[in-house]
């Protein structure tokens, strides 16, 4: 019997109804996201019957907010982000007095010397001090002659240099420019912008509800009539709905908590696993720290709003040094949403104007309805909403390390090694395994021996969840991840 679309648009094709009021697999409707729509809308009691003593106690929604989801089809994703296109270092090093008529400047490694050309025109800076310096030679593979326009050594500190007797470490340098004479034909090496390349492995996270056979009472029945006018019965637990909440809220904070393992171990098969080796993942908070930018004690200023602007600031002259993304999603504990609410108020409402609610299709009223709030400050646009997880009690609100992060909206390009082209990508962005023969997104099965299954001797009927899934963080270091501590920002790479 082909099952159709139902009025309102739920789909639940893969259903077949039964005449009777019997218990098959076929026939069971799971309360979880391929057939969610349909439960809404004729099963409100499910959601609406009990009180829910802690609220809406589900957390997931931020992904589905920032992100997308995508399928894969290998074991893991790898993709490559473009390099700065300008040249410039802060780990050189500039030689003893006594070796500095050669102004020598050393590089980390050598093959940081190969951006540098000789005819480049260099500034180099040390502790506020600036000098521009003519790359005369490269005389060795991790040092180039950089002589200052201005003196004849680097250490001249009359002329902009440095005082120094011993060795200066913390050299920043950065290419500007060239000088060539007439006639010339060389430009040295070739220079493209460094690609880095990031990976990233899908984990499998699993969970079910069982009820055992004496207990079925919890089942419901709906009466469906399909589009070709035949009419049937399709069944329900009333108590699934919680592990599939659950189990969608652990979705979400896996994508976000996952770490990758830092040593080599073995998974215990008594826990209901096979042997395997643990791998783990990397989640978003995980990215940032590595990757990204982080903002410690994030109060921007407490009681003084004045004080938190100048905080707020900070992290705006950090994002122009990235990709200076305009428009950010900003997920906020309860303390820094209200000091950012103070901190606006402090400033007669600047900034709360000209927000152009880009992410939101341009509609302010569309922000509102789903939590968030615009204001703009210098040229970014900022949608700030409160996020659940980092207030509740029972998870990242019990630890309260987390305070805040800052998501930028929008695509990334970036070049995929599986695909082998260029793809544009959300910044956040979920890739679940999938292939013609398996759907891994969020599967959901019945064992048993209720329920019409037949799959064991087990008097109960289990409910089986299953995910395989990871998260891709590209340009990380346009995140900011917000935590307690003493008000540092990290620099991204």
């Amino acid at each position: 019997m082909a099952l159709g679309t139902f009025s309102g648009g739920a789909s639940t094709a893969h259903l077949t109804p039964r005449p009777d009021k019997s218990l098959f697999a076929g026939n069971y409707l799971s309360i979880d996201g391929n057939d969610f729509n349909f439960t809404k809308q004729f099963l409100p009691e499910v959601y609406e019957k009990e009180v829910e003593r802690f609220g809406n106690r589900s957390i997931s929604g931020f992904l589905r907010m920032v992100g997308a989801e995508m399928p894969m089809a290998s074991d893991e994703v790898v993709w490559a982000e473009q390099g700065r296109i300008h040249v410039a270092f802060d780990d050189c090093s500039l030689a003893a007095n006594s070796d500095a008529a050669t102004n020598k400047i050393t590089f980390a490694s050598s093959a940081n010397q190969d951006y540098v050309n000789i005819g480049d025109t260099v500034i180099i800076s040390k502790g506020g001090k600036t000098t521009k310096c003519y790359v005369q030679a490269k005389p060795s593979a991790t040092t180039i002659t950089a002589v200052p326009y201005k003196a004849d050594q680097l250490m001249d500190a009359a002329a902009g240099g440095w005082d120094n007797t011993g060795a200066t470490t913390g050299i920043s340098l950065f290419v500007y420019g060239s000088e060539y004479g007439k006639g010339s034909k060389d430009v040295g090496n070739s220079i493209n912008a460094k690609s880095e390349f990031y990976k990233n492995s899908p984990v499998i996270i699993r969970d079910k509800y069982s009820v055992n056979g004496s207990d079925t009472a919890q089942i419901g029945w709906v009466e469906v009539t399909t589009e070709i006018g035949t009419s049937g019965y399709l069944w329900y637990l009333k108590s699934e709905h919680e592990a599939r909440i659950r189990f969608e809220d652990q979705l979400e904070m896996v994508m976000i908590e996952a770490e990758k393992a830092a040593h080599s171990f073995t998974a215990d098969p008594g826990a209901g696993s096979n042997s395997f080796t643990v791998k783990g993942s990397e989640g978003m908070f995980a990215a940032i720290e590595s990757r990204g930018l982080v903002y410690s004690d994030a109060d921007f200023g407490g009681s003084h709003a004045d004080d938190g602007l100048a905080d707020f600031d900070k992290i705006l002259q950090e994002l122009d040094k990235q990709g200076a993304i305009e428009e950010n999603m900003l997920f906020l504990n309860r303390g820094v949403s209200l000091a950012i609410d103070n901190m606006l108020a402090a400033q007669n409402s600047y900034g709360t104007g000209g927000t152009s609610y880009g992410v939101f299709d341009n509609s302010e009223d569309m922000a509102l309805n789903l939590g968030f709030s615009g204001f703009r400050r210098g040229s970014y646009d900022f949608y700030k909403t409160d996020w659940k997880y980092l207030n509740d009690s029972t998870t990242r609100g019990l630890v309260k390390d987390v305070e805040g992060v800052f998501v930028p909206a929008g695509v990334s390009t970036v070049y995929d090694q599986i695909l082998g082209k260029n793809i544009q990508r959300p910044f956040l962005h979920v890739r679940y395994r999938a292939s013609e023969a398996d759907d891994r997104r969020m599967k959901s099965w019945i064992t048993g021996s209720v329920g019409g299954n037949y799959t064991s001797d087990e008097d109960a009927m289990n409910v089986h969840f299953l995910s395989e899934r990871c998260l891709c963080v590209q340009g990380a270091n346009n995140f900011i991840l917000l935590k307690s501590g003493d008000g540092v920002i990290g620099d991204a790479d």
